[in-house]
């Protein structure tokens, strides 16, 4: 055949495109098919997150009103919050372990042996009245209870004095 120039290289695009466009026509029922699984995908994504839309919402209904409710008590705790004090607590309690709580466990301390000496005062006072009572049964013990002191005079001695 005769050969025509520059017809070849259009009848091989010509080729080249028809033979493009039916491999493309072959593969056409996988794509319409795969086409269709990821739209059938994407359907029942889409009804899961109206589903989940749903209970979110109704969530959010139920604690729209007790969360407006906190709102100034959040602001206030806020305001708290944000004193320079709050900073300071952690130092503050580490001050008050070290320095009062000691002392208060003395405190406990003290306590228990004020009891103890309570109770040994008690003890006693009823051994001396106990005894006492066993003086005073004496023969002559009321005779004790008269005798006052008389001074004693210190007679000076002859010698130096002191100095």
């Amino acid at each position: 055949m005769a050969k025509l120039p520059g017809i070849d290289s259009v009848f091989a695009g010509v080729a080249s495109v028809l033979q493009a466009q039916t491999e493309a026509l072959a593969a056409l029922p996988g794509t319409v098919t795969a086409l269709t699984g990821a739209v059938r995908d994407l359907a029942q994504t889409v009804a899961r997150m109206n589903a989940m839309t749903a209970r979110i919402d109704g969530i959010v209904t139920e604690l729209e009103e007790p969360l407006k409710a906190l709102a100034p008590g959040l602001q206030r705790l806020a305001v708290v919050l944000d004193d320079p004090v709050v900073e300071e607590l952690p130092a503050t309690l580490k001050q008050v372990q070290a320095d009062i709580l000691p002392v208060l466990r003395t405190l406990a301390d003290t306590h228990e042996r004020v009891a103890f000496i309570a109770g040994s005062t008690e003890r006693i006072m009823t051994f001396v009245d106990e005894t006492s009572r066993t003086i005073a049964g004496l023969p002559g013990a009321a005779l004790l209870g008269r005798r006052t002191k008389t001074p004693r005079v210190v007679l000076p001695t002859e010698g130096p004095a002191p100095s």
